[in-house]
């Protein structure tokens, strides 16, 4: 759904403050995070030349993090591009994991690498919490470092993220408004989140030093800057929620001088996004009323054709009956809507009225392109629909955009190891190359790898095919022939380490040319944004680029773009588009083709933070969206897969 840029931008004073009604702490929205990024860059750049300007000192408390990164870079690209120097620039780091070893990747080493490598900020202007300090010495430690903050006249700017459990630094739920610097242990969700630092939650530090909530908020400025759906939460606790000690960050709302900037993904909660009704008039579409509709039925317990005049005038609705005349006529019309939504042939159905179908009839049998990011999301989002678009005969081809070798255990690579020298043994015991990379590989995990220490070349290309060879495997249960199967191995991928490059040319080029191939009449795409890691969004990102430069080709007229989720977060109910029934067998199938990803399951570094297995959240999602469909009073199904089609413009 496209958010009316008067919800987010409203136009004038009067109309802000409408819309922002419940809102206690100073929110500014941007349609992507870039530009949101840019804003607190020059707001931050401003500040320095006016402290320069004034020959004197400019004091920021800054933190790392994915919601920071966009910032450094846009800071970063000033400082090359418009000569901002940052030789008058003082930092304090918001925090640091406890205890640190010299060489491990904590806070400070990644803020090097994502920041003061690239600037000209005098090494003595930066200052840090020491994790490597002796037990004994942290407490004067942290006194020293307030000590220190007071010494520069306090902090002009903080830069802030939120956490999971309403967290700004490493202050728990629990911490004080007026707790100052300190080492507080980390709670399994912060620990949790931390595991993409250090390779997996096992390497993190059971504790960190901290800038406390009343040292945050003795600074002149505070600036939180959050990212992406999977913070939506968190954000509207923090804007709209009670304040209290178990959602620190909701401690910003005693703050005179602070500022929460967010995109629009971020913001999908607030009540002006999710609920604009309840906060001005609407511009009322069929998307808009179904999800008014639908938040009326949860709210009430009701399904849809149950729905009273009563019901919508006592819940805010009634802007509706005025346009529509009665509860029957918007109960119908959304039901039919919803009902409109349901197909069993996710390609289409060939000679029948597809009229109010999702898919088009024609033409068919499909030539159809699945792109996957990793080498399973596409069985883990659509595999019901996956082995049904097979089944009807359909021309199905699969992309597995990137390798997904960094999410292999090195335990996965020794058991294929014992494999291929057993196999060695038995077959061909006189191979001196396989019996000296036996060794090479075997040694480099088992004795010489550290914590810390970053896989070979040839170990992760080990890496890539265990997951080259599960996703060949899941295929050929599911029925799909081998050479429709492709892997890009995209480049903005393969750098080795958790942090990708840059999404580039060349990756746009290797979907352009398979696409221009195949041309297809479907595409399926992976729309999850809430995926934590950001891999999902950067391959979005280069397959609907590839689309966009591509819309006008003839081949494309005749294509329909549908986007899927995956193990993170389904589609709302008012953007579905194409809902897929599955049964209890095709669920059935669907999970042992998630089983067919051996290295995916308990073993899997980076499952994220949810406890549940992959198999299990799909099973427990496509459920749950099953269940929504049947409280609304349609036909019940044991699960369903949900779609929201793209449409360049």
């Amino acid at each position: 759904m496209r958010v009316p840029k008067r919800y987010f931008q409203p136009e004038d004073v009067f109309e802000l403050s409408r819309v922002t009604r419940y809102e206690k702490i100073n929110t500014e929205i941007f349609d992507n995070e870039r530009k949101a990024a840019l804003s607190v860059a020059l707001e931050i750049a401003a500040l320095i030349k006016e402290k320069q300007a004034a020959n004197e000192k400019c004091i920021l408390g800054l933190t790392n993090g994915k919601s920071t990164f966009g910032i450094y870079t846009e800071l970063i690209r000033l400082h090359k591009e418009d000569n901002l120097s940052f030789s008058n620039v003082v930092v304090f780091n918001l925090f640091e994991y406890y205890p640190l070893k010299i060489s491990t990747q904590g806070c400070f080493l990644q803020m090097k690498d994502m920041l003061f490598d690239h600037i000209d900020i005098p090494s003595e202007n930066i200052f840090s919490p020491d994790a490597t300090l002796d037990k004994s010495e942290i407490m004067s430690a942290c006194a020293a470092y307030e000590e220190k903050i007071s010494e520069y006249g306090g902090i002009d700017f903080q830069i802030l993220g939120i956490g999971r459990s309403g967290n700004i630094g490493f202050n728990e739920p629990g911490s004080q408004s007026n707790s100052r610097t300190r080492l507080i242990l980390l709670d399994n969700i912060s620990r949790k989140d931390a595991s993409d630092l250090f390779g997996g939650i096992d390497a993190v530090p059971i504790s960190a030093m901290t800038m406390g909530v009343g040292t945050i908020l003795k600074a002149k400025r505070i600036v939180l800057a959050a990212w992406g759906e999977h913070k939506s939460t968190v954000i509207k606790d923090a804007i709209e929620g009670t304040m209290s000690d178990s959602f620190p960050a909701s401690f910003l709302q005693l703050h005179s001088n602070v500022k929460i900037v967010i995109d629009l993904p971020a913001a999908g909660e607030l009540t002006r996004i999710s609920r604009p009704w309840s906060v001005t008039s609407c511009d009322w579409d069929d998307k808009l009323i179904r999800r008014a509709i639908v938040w009326l039925c949860m709210k009430i317990k009701k399904p849809i054709l149950k729905l009273t005049n009563k019901d919508y005038n006592e819940n805010g609705l009634s802007e509706l009956l005025a346009v529509y005349g009665s509860a029957y006529n918007v109960n119908i019309r959304i039901f039919n809507d919803l009902q409109h939504t349901i197909t069993g042939w996710p390609g289409g159905k060939p000679n029948a009225d597809d009229t109010n179908r999702p898919e088009r009839a024609k033409p068919f049998p499909k030539t159809i392109l699945i792109f996957s990011p990793h080498p399973d999301d596409d069985v883990i989002s659509m595999g019901g629909t996956f082995k049904r678009l097979i089944d009807q005969q359909h021309n199905v081809h699969i992309a597995y955009q990137t390798s997904g070798n960094i999410a292999v255990a090195d335990d996965e690579v020794i058991r294929f190891l014992a494999f291929l020298k057993g196999f060695k043994d038995i077959y061909d015991g006189e191979n001196q190359l396989l019996e000296s990379k036996y060794k090479q590989f075997s040694k480099f995990i088992l004795q010489d790898k550290k914590e810390g220490d970053l896989d070979s070349r040839e170990i992760l290309e080990l890496k890539a095919l265990i997951r080259r060879g599960e996703a060949k495997a899941a295929c050929r249960y599911m029925g799909l022939p081998s050479k429709n199967i492709h892997f890009l191995n995209m480049p903005f991928y393969e750098t080795g380490t958790i942090k990708k490059g840059l999404l580039g040319k060349e990756d746009v080029e290797i979907i352009k040319n398979l696409l221009d191939e195949y041309k297809p009449q479907q595409i399926y795409v992976a729309g999850d944004l809430a995926d934590p890691h950001g891999t999902h969004k950067v391959c979005l990102d280069a397959a609907l680029a590839a689309i966009d430069e591509m819309k006008d080709e003839k081949w494309m007229k005749d294509c329909r773009i549908w986007m899927y989720r995956g193990a993170w977060k389904e589609w709302e109910i008012d953007h579905i588009e194409m809902a897929v029934p599955i049964s209890p067998e095709e669920l059935r199938n669907k999970r042992n083709a998630i089983l067919r990803h051996q290295s995916q399951m308990e073993s899997a570094p980076f499952m994220g933070n949810d406890e549940r297995l992959f198999w299990q959240r799909s099973e427990d999602r496509n459920r749950s969206t099953a269940e929504l469909y049947s409280q609304l009073g349609l036909a019940s199904y044991e699960a369903i897969e949900a779609f929201v089609q793209y449409i360049p413009l």
